[in-house]
């Protein structure tokens, strides 16, 4: 058996009382991983990879929440605006303007994370908190996109400390541009935060999706 069940029966036990959702991260992971998956309930599913992403799409129910979670390249969006769920990685307004008219060509709304960099390391995507502030000045009216929170990766280090100071001042920046861009909406509640590796500590510091692969999956073959 591919899917380890009793990893995701504990995943689903710890995101209980936080009410956060768990984003089963299925990259270079067979169909008939997924299908294991989805038969025990699970329905949100993330892909880094635009090609493999619609292959898959293709030939798995309809009622798949997909989540893509990987860096998006504006001339790629086009493949997969006709059915994605939300797009976690958006890091300049150039993106988000082209999901907008991408999704209004199929008469869909799709949901929308900003990418913060709150890691020490610079080989991550994101934006600065300045850069994320100028993108919602400019962003005007953008019908086709529905931004519902930020998403980021915290630095790869074994100091839980500083994993939870990155990951408790994306909280307090998503909390921060609620109440100057979305006083009373209730729609920007989303913190994409946590893996395999700290998704406790994510849940902790206020994470509302968790991007969980080899827990679930096992270890990625990359060859």
């Amino acid at each position: 058996m591919a899917v380890n069940f009793n990893n995701y029966r504990q995943v689903l036990q710890q995101l209980e009382p936080y009410h956060a959702r768990l984003v089963a991260v299925s990259k270079t992971k067979p169909v008939e991983d997924i299908r294991e998956l989805y038969a025990a309930g699970q329905r949100i599913f993330g892909e880094n990879y635009v090609q493999e992403m619609v292959e898959k799409a293709g030939l798995l129910p309809q009622d798949i929440q997909w989540h893509f979670i990987g860096h998006l390249q504006t001339n790629k969006v086009k493949y997969i605006a006709p059915f994605v769920s939300m797009i976690h990685g958006v890091d300049s307004l150039k993106l988000l303007a082209e999901i907008s008219k991408q999704s209004l060509k199929h008469n869909r709304v799709t949901d929308c994370l900003l990418q913060v960099h709150i890691a020490t390391e610079e080989t991550k995507f994101g934006l600065s908190e300045t850069e994320v502030f100028q993108l919602l000045d400019q962003a005007g009216e953008l019908p086709g996109v529905r931004i519902t929170g930020l998403m980021g990766m915290a630095s790869n280090t074994d100091d839980e400390a500083q994993v939870r100071r990155e990951f408790a001042g994306l909280k307090a920046l998503r909390d921060t541009i609620r109440e100057k861009y979305f006083p009373g909406a209730g729609t920007f509640r989303e913190l994409s935060t946590g893996m395999s590796g700290d998704y406790k500590l994510a849940l902790e510091e206020g994470s509302t999706l968790v991007r969980i692969g080899s827990l679930l999956f096992g270890a990625r073959n990359y060859a």
